[in-house]
């Protein structure tokens, strides 16, 4: 019987018929589920679902152990080759997610490093081609087995285009485009996203609120972003630059930040402002120590008094920009993830301004809304990578 390879290579039949066949075949491959959930994750009708897996189960494509009419039991891809793998390019790290497309989806490698883009996409491309083939070959698998190619970056990207929105922002260069560069390597079509969006996506599909409908995904790091997700879409705007929550200004007289805007959110709580900040209360004691986040990081586990505050301040900070958001979406809720998230104060400074400057019933724990943070941890923006990775073969713009 054809592969899952081959399914895509070679659909016969009308083309609304494959198409459907098409999304619920990524969906399984996403994340084994009934197939009521298939049908929500697809915005497909239950009887569009059963009538496709029942095709697929006959091309021996996907299996299920099925009760209650056939919609009760996971419905499975069969044991395949194929690897979807997932990279998340950050400014001083990069984690790359590979996964077997096999029955039970539990053939997964995770490698990273802390090198990043800081330094510009040429010099760290050779490590995330590297990274990318020890994930892969981890699971098993080789490099031509690679079906699919997602990729988060800390940037905006425009929808319509697959590349960085203009004017590229420092350290990437007019120029640069990772989709391109790893998806020719690999002769796969790779799709590119922000990694809050990204973060956002995977908490949707893997963390605990799955079936929640509206969700605020915040990646506080390095810089800070927010990914949206409305009725289960992505909230991406015309350019690609919805979610910049880093850029609303905090300052108007403020610090100038690289966006070419004073006193940004990120001026005042991203890494490199929360660093200068500990070094400045720390200029006879020790500010040779701290030079980077998780320098400061580690001293607030330790109960250092003045790290201890920059990180509660930045939660706080943090937290009444969320309220914010919170007026005006009112999610079902908001995730925190990224590097701050490793002390427990951001957490906490961020409930105090939530409940403190949110509408009640918008940040309520009885109403559903809770804030908390990712149980998907430093891998989220590259999990939402691979799922993105795998929705772009819906409908590939090209084939490399």
């Amino acid at each position: 019987m054809a592969g899952i390879r081959d399914f895509f290579n070679g659909l016969a039949g009308s083309p609304k018929r494959n198409e459907n066949r098409r999304k619920v075949l990524l969906a399984i491959a996403i994340k084994a589920d009934t197939q009521v959930g298939i049908a929500r994750r697809t915005v497909l009708s239950q009887a569009t679902v059963s009538t496709a897996v029942r095709e697929l189960e006959r091309e021996g494509l996907v299996t299920g152990a099925r009760t209650d009419g056939g919609r009760a039991g996971r419905v499975c891809l069969v044991p395949t080759d194929l690897v979807a793998v997932g990279v998340h390019v950050g400014f001083n790290h990069v984690t790359v997610v590979a996964r077997r497309l096999d029955k039970d989806h539990e053939t997964v490698s995770v490698r990273a490093n802390s090198e990043g883009v800081s330094r510009g996409w040429n010099r760290a491309r050779p490590a995330v081609q590297d990274l990318i083939g020890e994930a892969v070959r981890d699971t098993g698998c080789t490099l031509s087995d690679v079906f699919s190619l997602g990729i988060a970056v800390p940037r905006m990207i425009d929808p319509r285009t697959n590349e960085f929105t203009r004017p590229v922002l420092h350290p990437w260069r007019s120029g640069d485009d990772p989709a391109r560069d790893l998806g020719e390597w690999l002769g796969v079509h790779a799709v590119i996203d922000n990694d809050a969006n990204l973060g956002a996506l995977a908490e949707q599909t893997y963390g605990r609120r799955e079936h929640a409908e509206t969700v605020i995904y915040v990646k506080a790091s390095t810089g800070v972003g927010a990914g949206i997700i409305i009725h289960n879409n992505l909230l991406r705007g015309r350019g690609g630059m919805a979610g910049e929550i880093g850029h609303l200004t905090l300052e108007p007289d403020g610090v100038m930040c690289q966006c070419g805007g004073r006193g940004c959110l990120e001026t005042v709580i991203g890494a490199e402002a929360l660093v200068q900040r500990v070094r400045q209360a720390r200029t006879r004691t020790g500010a040779a120590d701290f030079e980077h986040l998780e320098d400061v990081l580690r001293a607030a586990r330790e109960q250092d008094p003045v790290c201890m505050r920059v990180i509660k301040d930045a939660g706080r900070t943090l937290g009444s920009f969320l309220a914010h958001l919170c007026n005006l979406i009112n999610p079902d809720v908001v995730v925190v993830g990224g590097q701050l998230t490793e002390c427990h104060l951001l957490l906490e400074g961020c409930k105090e301004s939530l409940h403190r400057f949110a509408l009640p019933g918008a940040v309520a724990e009885d109403s559903g809304s809770v804030l908390e943070l990712s149980e998907l941890g430093t891998r989220a923006e590259a999990q939402g990578a691979l799922v993105l990775g795998l929705r772009g073969q819906e409908s590939p713009k090209s084939t490399v």
